[in-house]
């Protein structure tokens, strides 16, 4: 069966594995690998599925400029990705905020100049 690349999101494993599931696909994956974190994030799904489309969205911008689509097309459809990417980074630093920095335990002072330096890398 088809699915179209709208309606699909990519599950990757983090070893290398990746397979796709439809938008509506809500079952829970056993996992053989631990993660480099000791706390959870609330919005993992949805960070995965907008990860997912943007790469497909990238993957059709390289198959425009294989056919040799017009530069002002293919910088048009870029400019899409580098927003869906920069939307995907607002929801991942929304969900640190809420649920990492705030963290008990965890030293605040350090959270933040970690998170400085990633805002940095991220802007840059």
């Amino acid at each position: 069966m088809h699915i179209p690349e709208e309606e699909v999101y990519y599950h990757d494993h983090g070893d290398g594995h990746v397979h796709a599931h439809p938008l509506d696909h809500d079952h829970e994956h056993s996992h053989d690998h631990e993660h480099s974190h000791g706390h959870s994030h609330t919005q993992t799904k949805a960070v995965l599925n907008r990860l997912s489309r943007a790469i497909g969205h990238l993957e059709s911008v390289r198959r425009m400029v294989e056919s040799g689509r017009d530069c002002t097309e293919v910088l048009v459809q870029l400019a899409a990705v580098r927003s869906a990417l920069n939307s995907t980074a607002k929801v991942i630093l929304k969900d640190h905020l809420e649920h990492c920095v705030t963290e008990p335990g965890v030293d605040a002072a350090q959270q933040l100049a970690a998170l400085n330096e990633a805002i940095d890398k991220f802007m840059s």
